[in-house]
């Protein structure tokens, strides 16, 4: 497929059952198929989903834009980020792990661009440090769903039942940060 945008659709073909689609980062497309997918089968999935390529597509490169024209922090300035979110983080898990009866390990501030925290099943925490650069309550939910998985190792409706009973707000902070959690991403230098 291809139209003025110019949109170029690559097949990947794995073990999978279905045929799946992604936008890439750069706004083409990826089907994902299974080997037995035939042509025919596969060129018939892209036509019906036309149009949801094209708007995916767009946005896609409308964050890829955004993404260049932000200002990235400097290392001195990320490396102050990362010392300032070592004691917010501290200071929040100590505040929420006593409410929500769970007990953690080492908590590690990392500067990554997928994640924004983790939990292992041994307690251990790591937190994304451009989250200090949120709003604290966004912070505060990135910090109440991983003492969750303290809790629950999952995303079943017990885990967020669990989130709820200390932090009733959190669809509301977590709908900010998928909004606006890419403007953040996008500030770290290219080299990290």
């Amino acid at each position: 497929m291809s139209d003025q945008n110019e949109i170029t659709v690559r097949v990947v073909r794995s073990k999978r059952k279905t045929i799946g689609l992604h936008i890439t980062k750069d706004g083409n497309a990826e089907v994902r198929a299974p080997y037995y997918a035939t042509k025919g089968e596969i060129e018939s999935f892209i036509r019906e989903n036309t149009e949801w390529i094209r708007k995916h597509a767009a946005q896609a490169r409308e964050r890829a834009q955004i993404a260049e024209q932000t200002p990235k922090l400097s290392q001195t300035e990320l490396n102050h980020l990362v010392r300032v979110a070592r004691k917010v983080f501290a200071e929040r898990v100590a505040y929420y792990a006593p409410l929500l009866g769970v007990s953690y390990n080492k908590i590690t501030v990392r500067k990554q661009r997928t994640r924004w925290g983790s939990c292992t099943k041994d307690g251990n925490l790591s937190f994304n440090a451009l989250l200090v650069l949120a709003p604290p309550e966004v912070l505060d939910s990135v910090v109440v769903h991983e003492l969750c998985h303290r809790l629950e190792m999952n995303h079943s409706p017990r885990f967020y039942a669990q989130i709820d009973r200390v932090f009733p707000d959190y669809k509301k902070w977590d709908k900010w940060l998928k909004k606006n959690g890419d403007a953040l991403l996008n500030r770290l230098p290219s080299d990290q």
